[in-house]
């Protein structure tokens, strides 16, 4: 039997850090019109779910493999192991949290055809900024110049001056590894690639067409994440160019160029604050002095004007030449940020002033303060917090900030404290953490010492942060320059599922720390008793034998006003028979609903929307009635039916914008059965489907995919992390397998009665 004709591509991902992106990374190769390729992605031992994530697409598409280093290496030594497992004809390097376009690797194939494989091939990129705006490269005019060519870089030195990536160009996998090359430890080793395969290879071509999506992450890349002292390994990779190149006869010309390119690298780097920090800036310019005095070729010209005052300047290595340059930006910078903190200031003079003194003072490390939804009742994953840390960390004081109009409604032993008073000032200032399941207000400064704990409140269907720039329901009202600043706050972000965590990572991108612990809010769904289940539906009327329906949709952003219910729920209640109780919440955006009030009045229904757990309404319900809210995810634990009524479908998901097709019907998609028209609700119930076998196998699938990490014991792993400092995540996890969940209402019941039935039948 023949051997099996070698792929065209290896696509070659180092993958670290990126569970954010590496799905979307791995799909943008896969869909591609053109299918023969290998795709190496190679774990670096990432400390996220990036692993579990490439072998979960690995198992389902042959192409892809993962390949698990022992050791982290670096991107260089990560890039060495893919081009070790490359079988194709030639190498392609792209970066986990890129993409490439559709349509790209059938023009690669067609253009290498066309230049009968020559050893480089060239084609162009634009970036992806997080406002959502493309940057198109310089790269076009040049490409354009050897169009329809295949040329010797040491003749068409223009070629230098495309962007020294290797993500930016295919490389004949022979020609790479006869030539002996292997990436280097450290940053900047794409430059020393790039100048040295250039000088080594005889037939280059170009291709004009967008191949890479380059995405400017804002935090978690290599270049934002090293300590300073990381970037003095520029000059080891430039030195190594040269002496390179040194031994190469023929390139003086060559040498000039790439000489220019290394002195405005060293220059762009330097300018950059968060590579290079004031207190290193002085020793960097000593060593890019040397650098440049070492390898300066015979009758090098420094370019014109100010950038070549700047060469000189960097010559000298003297950092007195650079600040009377006036090359320096940190006064500039710091002049804006005290700006911008000013702006943010609000209130009365009297209470800036004096937050202002707070923040002078020492950071209370035994203080907490909570919050959640924007100051109303406590609960949700800061209250399961709170409660955890009382039992775990005994030491810690906790308060809440909840306004006014919610302060009756708070447990009464929670120390509360209102929002824009002395007491809340004091508190935001001096606390070393702060927990919020929405972000505190802009005014809130975060200062040196102090931990920002998001816990959010729900897994991601409908598209969040950043990607609502893109759905027309929601970008005209945010500001998302603010919402990054919020964002930045962040210490910890807590996770229900591996979803939420990818979904967190990209819209929201910072340099937080994911916890993948599951839900606080949820511990309760393992934790309630028969009892429990018991009290809570007498304390909502629900007469004992009953089925109690919840219905809980979600808001629409066309109707933040008023509630408009999408069901005649009359009509619905009606038709449901005796023997069901309809409970329907509202969401908390509106306020109280007089047709709702009416309707609860007369006994049509049980109006929930002001009780104050939404997890109480779930454990007294026997099964959930909702649309799009991601109180789906969070009732799946109880393995209870979950029904979907979803009549404007398509509507939401053209003008919200969702993560997932909720419709699909496909298992891990479809929490059960859908109903997209009131007919279709009415007979889900009177026909049994609601809680029929095919309902229950696709809420399995749908447990496994977004309950894998809700197993009872969420709030101490977070308050294990976040408060106690603690690196394991523990306890482990529970396997859904092994879990008990709250019994259900016909359980409860059932065993009230049983042990009502046996204590008859032992009394004297």
């Amino acid at each position: 039997m023949p051997a099996a004709a070698a792929p065209r591509f290896s696509v070659i991902i180092p993958v670290y850090g990126v569970e954010g992106y590496i799905r979307e990374c791995l799909t943008s190769i896969a869909t591609q019109s053109y299918e023969n390729v290998e795709i190496i992605a190679v774990d670096d031992c990432s400390p996220d779910s990036s692993g579990a994530i490439i072998d979960e697409m690995a198992a389902r598409d042959p192409r892809i493999r993962a390949v698990h280093r022992t050791e982290n290496g670096g991107i260089g030594a990560a890039r060495n192991t893919g081009v070790e497992h490359a079988t194709g004809d030639y190498l392609l390097f792209v970066d986990g949290d890129d993409s490439i376009r559709p349509g790209s690797l059938e023009a690669m194939a067609n253009r290498l055809a066309e230049a009968q494989d020559p050893e480089v091939l060239l084609f162009d990129h634009v970036r992806t900024h997080v406002d959502g705006s493309v940057e198109a490269s310089r790269s076009g005019e040049i490409l354009a110049g050897i169009r329809d060519e295949v040329v010797n870089p040491v003749e068409h030195l223009e070629l230098l001056r495309l962007f020294a990536v290797v993500w930016n160009r295919a490389y004949r996998r022979d020609f790479f590894t006869g030539e002996g090359y292997r990436f280097t430890d450290g940053l900047y080793e794409d430059a020393l690639m790039v100048y040295t395969t250039m000088a080594a290879a005889r037939r280059v071509a170009g291709l004009e067409h967008v191949v890479v999506e380059y995405r400017q992450r804002r935090a978690g890349s290599s270049m934002r994440s090293s300590s300073p002292r990381k970037h003095f390994v520029i000059f080891e990779q430039y030195q190594r160019v040269f002496d390179y190149l040194a031994g190469r006869p023929g390139l003086d010309e060559y040498r000039k160029v790439v000489f220019e390119r290394m002195v405005s690298h060293f220059l762009y780097t330097f300018a950059r604050g968060f590579r290079i920090p004031r207190s290193h800036r002085r020793a960097y310019l000593k060593q890019a002095g040397k650098t440049y005095r070492r390898n300066e070729p015979k009758g090098f010209t420094p370019p014109p004007g100010m950038a070549g005052r700047k060469f000189k300047v960097l010559r000298s290595g003297s950092y007195t030449a650079f600040e009377s340059l006036k090359l320096v930006n940190g006064t500039r910078e710091s002049v804006f940020g005290v700006l911008g903190r000013m702006k943010r200031w609000g209130g009365r003079k009297a209470l800036r002033a004096y937050y202002s003194l707070q923040r002078r003072l020492p950071v209370d490390p035994n203080l907490v303060v909570y919050s959640a939804y924007w100051g109303r009742t406590p609960g949700c994953n800061p209250l399961a917090v709170h409660e955890a840390a009382k039992r775990l960390a005994p030491k810690l004081r906790g308060v809440w900030v909840v306004n006014r109009a919610h302060a009756s409604g708070a447990p009464a032993d929670l120390t509360k404290i209102a929002p824009a008073t002395f007491a809340y000032w004091k508190a935001m200032a001096r606390a070393k953490y702060l927990v919020n399941n929405v972000n505190f207000p802009d005014s809130v400064i975060k200062r040196p010492g102090q931990v920002h704990l998001q816990t959010h409140h729900g897994t991601p269907l409908k598209r969040m942060g950043l990607d609502q720039q893109y759905f027309p329901a929601v970008h005209k009202s945010m500001d998302f320059g603010k919402l990054l600043e919020r964002v930045d706050r962040w210490d910890y972000s807590v996770s229900s599922n591996q979803h939420s965590t990818e979904h967190w990572e990209r819209v929201y991108p910072a340099a937080f720390r994911s916890l993948n612990t599951g839900y606080p809010r949820n511990d309760v769904y393992y934790r309630a008793t028969a009892a429990d289940v018991r009290r809570i539906r007498g304390e909502l009327g629900i007469p004992a034998g009953k089925k109690a329906l919840l219905y809980a949709p979600t808001v629409r952003d066309h109707q933040r006003n008023a509630f408009v219910s999408r069901l005649d729920l009359a009509r619905f209640a009606r038709e449901l028979g005796p023997e069901y109780v309809l409970l329907v919440r509202a969401h908390y955006f509106y306020g109280s609903d007089p047709e709702l009030k009416a309707l609860a009045d007369r006994g049509a229904l049980v109006d929930v929307s002001r009780y104050p757990s939404v997890e109480e309404l779930c454990l007294a319900s026997d099964a959930l009635i909702t649309d799009y809210s991601s109180i789906m995810f969070d009732y799946a634990n109880l393995d209870r039916p979950i029904v979907t009524y979803a009549d404007d479908w398509e509507m939401y998901r053209t003008c919200r914008g969702v993560t997932f097709d909720l419709l699909s019907g496909e298992p891990g998609d479809t929490p059960g059965v859908v109903a997209t028209t009131e007919e279709e609700l009415v007979e889900a119930f009177r026909g049994g489907a609601w809680d029929g076998e095919r309902a229950a196998a696709l809420r399995q699938a749908f447990r496994e995919r977004f309950c894998a990490w809700d197993d009872g014991f969420a709030a101490e792993r977070v308050v294990r992390q976040a408060f106690l400092g603690e690196e394991q995540t523990r306890p482990a996890f529970v396997p859904l397998t092994e879990r008990t969940t709250a019994p259900s209402p016909r359980a409860a019941e059932a065993g009230f009665w049983r042990a009502d039935q046996d204590e008859l039948a032992t009394a004297p």
